[in-house]
């Protein structure tokens, strides 16, 4: 069973957002790490990228497959994790923790409403 956790939010593209103020940190959730397999590539967005919820904004590559990262939220690229640049493992590791992938600066904190709280996405990976 995948790990959720109550204080985020879940796109059923299998991203995750925790909030920080107005700063969404972003990453994908255990369901699609351990679907993917071990990650051996992140390709990260660059700083200051505008985004649109829905855009393709970073790539994660396992020895499997490559997917698309999409964004949550729109808004401004204003952190990533640079450290899975060296271990992209990090992500299989702790995919909520140290394996998050990037920090969006939101422009409007009222699209977190059009995620799915912890257990509506529960019921969506049974569905």
């Amino acid at each position: 069973m995948a790990e959720i956790r109550e204080e985020c939010r879940y796109s059923k593209s299998h991203e995750w957002v925790r909030v920080e103020g107005d700063i969404a940190v972003c990453g994908i959730d255990d369901f699609a790490q351990s679907s993917a397999g071990e990650l051996v590539f992140v390709e990260l967005p660059e700083l200051d990228d505008e985004v649109k919820a829905g855009d393709d904004v970073c790539v994660v590559e396992s020895v499997k497959a490559a997917s698309d990262v999409y964004a949550p939220v729109s808004g401004t690229i204003v952190e990533v994790n640079e450290a899975l640049i060296d271990s992209p493992s990090m992500v299989n590791e702790g995919c909520y923790d140290e394996g998050w992938l990037f920090k969006i600066k939101m422009d409007d904190p009222t699209e977190l409403d059009d995620l799915l709280s912890a257990e509506e996405y529960a019921e969506e990976l049974d569905a």
